[in-house]
């Protein structure tokens, strides 16, 4: 469903790769982490939308059971005081790239 909204693409890393080197040039990188900024649905909205104005592409990145740290992310954010396996996360991070793009669209997903 967000195909129609976004291009996405999915890349899973094995932990014994470098996670740096799978990572496009000029995108704006966001780490999701336990200390990032944490956004409600519509705040993530805007966020997004500030974020294609700049007219970079979004590049997720979501950390294995061991936790993952990237120094040179552009943003930092958090799905949540709760620790969640990286599966569970990636699921929870595109429904709300889903909500935050209907949102911006206006259509009734969210209202």
């Amino acid at each position: 469903m967000l195909a129609g909204l976004a291009r996405v693409e999915l890349i899973e890393v094995r932990e014994d790769e470098r996670v740096a080197q799978r990572i496009p040039e000029r995108v704006h990188l966001v780490l999701l982490a336990s200390d990032g900024r944490q956004l409600d649905s519509v705040e993530l909205s805007r966020w997004l939308e500030d974020r294609r104005q700049e007219g970079r592409d979004l590049c997720f990145v979501i950390g294995g059971p061991r936790g993952l740290d990237l120094e040179q992310c552009d943003t930092r954010l958090s799905l949540g005081r709760i620790t969640l396996p990286h599966q569970l996360a990636r699921v929870v991070l595109l429904e709300q790239l889903y909500r935050g793009h209907k949102i911006l669209a206006r259509e009734p997903y969210h209202y």
